[in-house]
């Protein structure tokens, strides 16, 4: 048994060097939610403030469960099933729970690489297709949908997505979207032909390019009008808001999905990896690269929506600053933008009726800022519509796509892997049968299924997939995850583990953490998330013409079908753990007691230690 085992491990692909492991981790774990997620979540709750729940959340949270992953892949040599099966047989449905979330997480990210493209192709157009309204059909104006809101909106809600009116009416297949999700998917094929040969000369590009990118953004930002206020804006603490409970939830969230951990992917990476790698160095790198990133992309972000309100106030205040000098007929070389204020002020008291009477705009550049959004919404939307202003407009949509479509594919290579290396590991297909063949097949399954997302309703889909596909599974699988290692396996054999690898046991805090805070923290964070979804029926926003507070996104709830989907892809994914475990409980009860020890091999009842030592090639 053990000459097999050794066997096989030999026969396990490497990775070509220590860089391409780490840039492949960092690739995983640095992905879109930094750019669109992060900066959106500092600016909601009290800027600076922000930080301070999300750092506590890393050192407790993230980075143990980095760490357990990095290293229990390192040492097994296997992928996630595999681990967890090598634990105990009991924990077998975790590897499966994984390579579940990954597939499904997988479906859907890559169709917003798809929108990313769509988007990148007309961004060499000169001017921008989303910086002026289309004529009508009648050729006799602007078209109305476009008129009522915005450029930058209608193109995309109905040049890219072509978005019906709530999730019950599914519309068509949108063809250019269903060329640019197939053309994604070729994308990410390519990347996996040869496993991670081929994945580990990839990362070269996708994990730095993005950094080149928010580098020339940054410089470029930093420079424009108005950037000043939205990094004031963004990093100004308002410590009241931490006395919100949502605020510490959202930070303990926000890093464990950031790290991307609970996925399978990490625990692949790693198994590929010398068993004397330092993994602990790794994961405090990979962790600490990852949220510093998070960081280092709000200020160009934050910057440039500085610059997009700072224009919308400009142009606000132009406004009013034309009616008020055609109803006093005053010079408009008189009233400026600078010196507005106190205009206003002396006209609204010399003149109170009149300057009642030209209905003026309220400029409030806070206003302005306060309208940013998370998510698709910042890729789409507001970014797009700053990125128009700019000069040399085509240029920076240009780099802003390319980096949004790297950092998408470095972490769909984390997510594919978490499904190929348990197919791998379990011998599911022949010998006989290429890898590229297996890769090819199971790309071609997820493209057909992400079809959906092509619909006219597929937006609201995605949504729906994001935002909970992403939640209570990995909260769950996280938790047996933890609990599995240092509880079945045990803290005494997993610091022998680390000790071996390293050549020191883990400190007093990473026992700490793996033994108490961690799976306590997940606790809580499991049952707040849950409590606070079941206090209220989910919504979403519509995009519909004829509402009549358009262009304002219409609420709705979901209706009860969806919700019962919504339900199913809650727990779907997980029901795995408690199945298997069940399975092997029930087949160890009609067999001889002796055969009960196999649940748990590194118990005194069973397989001793020593042998799982002889097994393992230790002494």
């Amino acid at each position: 048994m053990g000459k097999t085992k050794n066997t096989e491990v030999e026969e396990r692909p490497k990775w070509d060097n220590k860089v391409q492991y780490l840039l492949t981790c960092i690739g995983f774990a640095v992905g879109l939610g930094n750019v669109w997620r992060f900066p959106y979540l500092c600016q909601i709750y009290g800027g600076g403030a922000f930080l301070i729940p999300y750092l506590i959340a890393l050192v407790f949270e993230g980075l143990p469960l980095l760490y357990l992953e990095l290293a229990i892949g390192q040492r097994l040599r296997m992928g996630s099933i595999g681990v967890w099966k090598s634990i105990s047989p009991l924990l077998g449905g975790v590897g499966v729970a994984s390579m579940i979330v990954s597939f499904l997480v997988g479906i859907f990210y890559n169709t917003i690489l798809a929108w990313v493209l769509w988007y990148f192709f007309h961004s060499f157009q000169d001017p921008l297709p989303w910086s002026s309204c289309p004529v009508n059909d009648e050729h006799t104006g602007y078209n109305v949908e476009c008129e009522k809101s915005t450029p930058v909106n209608y193109f995309w809600y109905r040049e890219t997505l072509n978005v019906t009116p709530d999730i019950e009416t599914s519309g068509s297949l949108q063809w250019w979207l269903v060329i640019c999700l197939a053309t994604a998917w070729c994308v990410v094929y390519i990347c996996f032909i040869k496993g991670i040969e081929s994945i580990g000369k990839a990362v070269y590009v996708t994990a730095t390019f993005p950094y080149l990118v928010l580098t020339i953004f940054l410089v470029r930002a930093l420079t424009l009008p108005g950037a000043t206020d939205g990094l004031i804006y963004l990093f100004t603490p308002d410590w009241e808001t931490l006395k919100n409970p949502q605020v510490w939830l959202d930070a303990a969230t926000q890093i464990f999905f950031s790290l991307s951990v609970a996925f399978g992917g990490l625990i692949a990476f790693s198994s590929y990896n010398s068993e004397r790698n330092n993994c602990e160095r790794d994961a405090v790198l990979v962790g600490v690269i990852n949220s510093a990133t998070s960081l280092y992309a709000s200020i160009p972000i934050f910057s440039i929506l500085g610059f997009k309100a700072n224009t919308a106030f400009n142009a606000c205040v132009q406004e009013n600053i034309l009616a008020l000098t055609n109803q006093f007929e005053i010079s408009d070389k008189n009233i400026t933008v600078e010196n507005y204020d106190e205009w206003f002020h002396y006209l609204n008291q010399t003149s109170p009726h009149e300057v009642l009477s030209l209905d003026l705009k309220n400029c409030d550049l806070k206003t302005f800022l306060d309208q940013s959004a998370s998510g698709t919404g910042l890729a789409f939307i507001v970014f797009t519509e700053a990125v128009k202003e700019m000069p040399g407009s085509q240029i920076w949509a240009i780099l802003f796509f390319i980096m949004l479509f790297s950092l998408g594919l470095s972490s769909m290579f984390g997510n594919i892997e978490g499904v190929l290396t348990p197919i791998n590991d379990l011998k599911l297909v022949p010998k006989w049968i290429p890898s590229e063949l297996v890769t090819g097949i199971v790309c071609l399954i997820a493209f057909s299924t992400a079809l959906i997302f092509t619909l006219g309703s597929g937006n609201y889909w995605v949504e729906v997939f994001n935002n909970y596909v992403g939640s209570v599974p990995l909260l769950i699988i996280a938790f047996f995850e933890i609990t599995g290692v240092i509880y079945i396996r045990g803290i005494k054999t997993f610091s022998e583990d680390i000790y071996f690898m390293t050549g020191r046991k883990p400190n007093i805090f990473w026992k700490t953490c793996w033994m108490v805070i961690s799976p306590l923290m997940l606790l809580v964070v499991l049952v707040a998330y849950v409590i606070i979804q079941a206090q209220q029926h989910p919504t979403y926003p519509t995009w519909n013409p004829d509402y009549d507070k358009f262009p304002q996104t219409e609420e709705k709830p979901y209706p009860d079908w969806v919700f019962a989907i919504i339900v199913l892809l809650c727990v779907v994914p997980v029901v795995p753990i408690p199945l298997v475990a069940l399975y092997k409980l029930m087949c160890c009860a009609i067999k001889k007691p002796s055969a009960r020890a196999e649940l748990n091999p590194y118990s005194n009842d069973g397989f001793e230690i020593e042998t799982y030592k002889e097994n393992n090639g230790r002494s």
